[in-house]
């Protein structure tokens, strides 16, 4: 049975945490699209500037063997690409900040009834972005 699994992220730039991220999504379907935040989003939600350019991001996350389709993010309609992949199952990172509610809420407006699952952290003390930011320490695969 074909299952599509859509998660999102940034992804500035990609590291164990990330991978670990994806293997656990891949485990819920077997199409893995993974959605990457636009650098203008990323600049105004997070108020910080990138390492990486969304079109770097893209391609790396691309090159991904685990990964089935990587897209850019809607600069305008976060579920743009809900809509257009309509995914049986979204996995949202355990860091993600997201309201359920809210979320089911307007993916039933579009008519869409995904899974939402929140995966699980992989040694978020050394494995998480703003850390290793901090410390200059990533990992491109």
């Amino acid at each position: 049975m074909f299952r599509k699994v859509m998660v999102f992220g940034t992804f500035d730039p990609v590291h164990q945490g990330h991978l670990n991220y994806f293997e656990q999504a891949k485990k819920e379907g077997n199409f893995l699209i993974v959605v990457i935040a636009r650098d203008k989003t990323v600049i105004k939600e997070k108020g910080r500037e990138l390492l990486e350019s969304e079109k770097e991001r893209l391609k790396k996350v691309r090159e991904l063997k685990i990964v089935d389709r990587a897209i850019l993010g809607d600069l305008k309609d976060k579920l743009k690409v809900v809509k257009e992949e309509n995914p049986e199952v979204i996995c949202l990172g355990y860091d993600q900040k997201v309201d359920l509610k809210e979320l089911r809420k307007n993916l039933r407006k579009l008519g869409l009834k995904p899974e939402i699952k929140t995966m699980k952290p992989f040694k978020q003390e050394k494995y998480k972005s703003s850390i290793l930011r901090e410390k200059q320490e990533f990992v491109s695969k």
